[in-house]
């Protein structure tokens, strides 16, 4: 099994930033095995991919909406992800996940992905 387990959120103004965190742990987690997601989710919509990193330094993935103001992390010596969120906007608040798997293809598709975390809340005020 893998624990995923993210930290980071908060309430910020429109321009502000945060980094959230994920810490990779359990049984079946090896370094470098899983790709690395993350999703966000706001109530009646679908769960959104958000920016992924490849395993083996394939590289990085993110969705359009976020394309430089996001920046993802490789994961570090401790299992840890991180999500560089700057310039942010209302349009962001939502749940964001971390997730963990090895897509096939549609890398931000939430169905690649296999491990999940409790979530981590980010507000965006205008």
């Amino acid at each position: 099994q893998v624990q995923l387990q993210e930290s980071g959120g908060g309430s910020v103004q429109t321009g502000g930033s945060l980094r959230l965190s994920c810490e990779a742990s359990g049984s079946g987690y090896a370094y470098g095995y899983y790709s690395m997601g993350w999703f966000r989710q706001t109530p009646g919509k679908e769960r959104e991919g958000v920016a992924i990193v490849y395993t083996g330094s394939r590289g990085k993935v993110y969705d359009d909406s976020v394309k430089g103001r996001f920046t993802i992390s490789e994961p570090d010596a401790k299992n840890t992800v991180y999500l560089q969120m700057n310039d942010l906007r209302p349009g962001d608040t939502a749940m964001y996940y971390c997730a963990a798997g090895n897509p096939l293809s549609g890398p931000l598709r939430a169905e690649g992905y296999i491990f999940w975390g409790q979530g981590t809340q980010v507000t965006v005020s205008s």
